[in-house]
């Protein structure tokens, strides 16, 4: 199975999901730290899309300005576009198998999509 992870290496939550990952044998992971590679509003949409989620559901609050900017109240392109464009905006880890996408928070919800 491949699964890709958008990570953030300084995120506890995070390396703990990779671990996860990596120790499962059945699993060849690709590992995108999403702070230097972003993924574009149109990969996003696609992925909150398959998690079942509302944009504003993956918007990261804590450590960001997004309450400051109304980003919790705004429409899901304001939020695609705006996490396109600073993506520390987004919640991590999102994980993507054939199974299906999750935010991993806490990180054993990754079990679900393997």
């Amino acid at each position: 199975m491949k699964a890709t992870i958008w990570h953030n290496p300084k995120c506890g939550t995070s390396r703990k999901t990779l671990a996860i990952l990596e120790n499962l044998s059945k699993v060849d992971v690709t590992v995108v730290e999403y702070l230097k590679d972003p993924p574009t509003v149109e990969k996003l949409a696609q992925l909150f899309k398959d998690a079942g989620m509302e944009p504003s559901e993956g918007l990261r609050l804590r450590g960001t300005d997004a309450e400051e900017r109304g980003l919790p109240d705004a429409n899901g392109e304001t939020v695609l576009r705006a996490m396109a464009a600073d993506p520390i905006l987004i919640n991590r880890p999102l994980v993507e198998t054939e199974k299906g996408v999750r935010l991993c928070r806490p990180q054993d919800i990754v079990l679900e999509i393997l």
